[in-house]
């Protein structure tokens, strides 16, 4: 197990079975969009991938700008930029993986979260692989305290904007995606829902 931890970190187990499955190899340039301190972005770097990220946390950037030129020194520190996702400046169509993993829940609006969804998925090439994770509605009894529109404050004390099954369908179609899974949600005790969203561009 240690060994383990010290090859994957913390990755997102859903995102392993991605890897497990042989959707994610080497040679394969990745973009983590909301990417934080890396958690996610940590086996790619030591495995010799091209990563890239961005999010608007300055502070989780530096953190992984460090771990990068630690485990990727080859990597210019211009891969990960302080950016929202609904502003990028990478280039469109030039990543062969988007990881957008426990970041589009935290949009403000419907306006915020398309934004978002849309500036994360320009950047993936036609033919890439899109792998999301967001809080849902789905599985959950009632949605908590409703804070206006698809807002929620959840039964574990989160606000957060909860998408559904017809939400992701809807815009699996019009991104012109194919879902590559069926959605997989994680229900945690009545507290909140996390559902699993991986579409082909």
């Amino acid at each position: 197990m240690p060994g383990t931890i010290k090859q994957f970190g913390q990755i997102d187990i859903y995102l392993f079975d991605q890897l497990q499955r042989r959707r994610i190899t080497p040679g394969m340039r990745i973009f983590d969009a909301g990417c934080g301190a890396g958690r996610n972005a940590y086996y790619f770097l030591q495995a010799g991938y091209e990563v890239f990220g961005a999010d608007a946390n300055a502070g989780a950037i530096s953190d992984l700008q460090a771990v990068a030129a630690r485990l990727a020194p080859a990597l210019p520190v211009a891969n990960f930029r302080v950016e929202s996702l609904a502003a990028l400046s990478f280039p469109k169509s030039f990543a062969d993986v988007v990881i957008c993993s426990a970041v589009l829940h935290f949009a403000p609006s419907d306006t915020e979260f398309d934004a978002m969804l849309r500036g994360s998925w320009d950047v993936l090439k036609p033919g890439g692989l899109f792998f999301c994770r967001l809080a849902s509605s789905i599985g959950l009894d009632g949605h908590g305290e409703s804070l206006g529109g698809r807002r929620y404050r959840l039964p574990d004390g989160s606000d957060r904007y909860l998408v559904d099954e017809a939400l992701l369908m809807t815009l699996t179609a019009e991104l012109g995606g194919t879902l590559l899974d069926p959605l997989k949600t994680t229900v945690v005790q009545g507290q909140r829902c996390m559902t699993t969203w991986v579409v082909r561009k």
